[in-house]
């Protein structure tokens, strides 16, 4: 079974006058993970799909939806996939592939048929990311052991993590689809700061890790006038171009980012000082 909603995008002068309950109705997705089911939101946000795909004891097949006006889900789309749960497998117009937890899969324009399965009585749970496509490109699996991995923070900051690049144009060919994965060493909490801008990408960004009853704080808005929003595990939210995306936690925990727009260079931003944002 397929759910499916829509999101537009956000006005930053309407977001000012947003309350609590506004701001999380418009960004957070709550609800990922749901026994047999595939959850996609279509937001207009350079039309960005998230979902997330819970199988349990069948395959489940990624199914096109109405916005798509296509006959398949990949006809004009290219996917990212990164399970988060326990073993499963991916199969790709016949082709298996078997995705360990933290290891990714692109999935490029044109390809048919996507069926997702959990494996070896594991629970696996595939976090998926969608952005149009105007080029085919190979279907690739991408490990830990593929992935750039850059050390960033320091303890003193409570920043210090391992960025793992996943689905990026040094790894993988891709229209405009990006994809990370950053975690965060015990006893540091904040991540994405200095917080920083890119008017040529939309971003979102998908949490896990997180312990019970730990709590994240994820920020978002123009840096001169910013909002937050408390998430639990297995949540993710939507930052628009105009839009910082940072975050702390009341423990560590990881997340993974992924992006579409304007062009595919991981460095294009334009970073925020702690001290100037507001």
């Amino acid at each position: 079974m397929t759910n499916f909603e829509f999101r537009y995008a956000t006005n930053p002068t309407d977001f000012k006058k947003y309350g609590t309950d506004e701001l999380r109705a418009q960004f957070l997705i709550e609800k990922l993970f749901v026994e047999n089911e595939i959850q996609l939101i279509y937001t207009m946000y350079d039309r960005y799909i998230v979902g997330g795909i819970m199988p349990v004891g069948k395959v489940l097949k990624l199914e096109t939806i109405p916005y798509l006006k296509s006959e398949n889900f990949l006809d004009r789309r290219e996917l990212g996939i990164i399970n988060v749960g326990g073993k499963g497998t991916v199969t790709v117009d016949g082709e298996v592939f078997e995705l360990d937890k933290k290891e990714a899969l692109y999935v490029g324009q044109g390809c048919k048929e996507v069926l997702f399965a959990s494996a070896n009585g594991e629970q696996a749970l595939f976090y998926i990311n969608s952005a149009p496509a105007h080029a085919k490109f190979p279907n690739k699996k991408v490990g830990k052991e593929n992935a750039e991995v850059i050390q960033l923070g320091e303890e003193r900051t409570a920043n210090r993590r391992v960025l793992n690049k996943l689905i990026v144009n040094s790894i993988v060919q891709t229209c405009q689809l990006q994809m990370g994965l950053t975690e965060l060493l015990p006893g540091n909490v904040w991540n994405t700061m200095p917080a920083h801008t890119h008017d040529r990408r939309m971003e979102a960004y998908f949490y896990f890790d997180l312990e019970a009853p730990q709590t994240i704080c994820h920020f978002l808005g123009e840096p001169q006038n910013t909002r937050h929003i408390f998430m639990q595990n297995h949540q993710a939210v939507l930052s628009p171009e105009w839009s910082i995306h940072s975050g702390a936690g009341t423990s560590n925990y990881s997340f993974i980012w992924g992006m579409a727009g304007e062009n595919l260079d991981y460095g294009d931003m334009d970073i925020v000082a702690p001290n100037e944002l507001k």
